[in-house]
């Protein structure tokens, strides 16, 4: 257990992150579930719809931290493609 009262401090603090990353990185993948939803019932409208919502929910992910830039960007490449692959 912590020693200092800056160390409890610290332990609350963390914990209190933990739990909006944790809301945070679930509400990237149930965006990324409707991309993945819209691509394999093969309506390309609905599919670009989705990924355009999507998008700026991953992003806002790597700006708080909870993503890495080169991740999302691979993630949104990979899903465009397969979106205009639909066509």
């Amino acid at each position: 257990m912590a020693n200092h009262k800056s160390a409890e401090k610290r332990i609350r603090r963390n914990e209190r992150r933990r739990e909006i990353n944790k809301a945070r990185v679930s509400r990237i993948r149930t965006f990324l579930k409707r991309v993945e939803l819209a691509i394999a019932s093969g309506d390309q409208a609905n599919a670009r719809d989705a990924l355009k919502a999507a998008q700026p929910e991953i992003h806002r992910g790597v700006t708080r931290g909870v993503m890495h830039k080169n991740t999302a960007s691979r993630t949104l490449s990979r899903l465009s493609k397969r979106v205009k692959a639909l066509a």
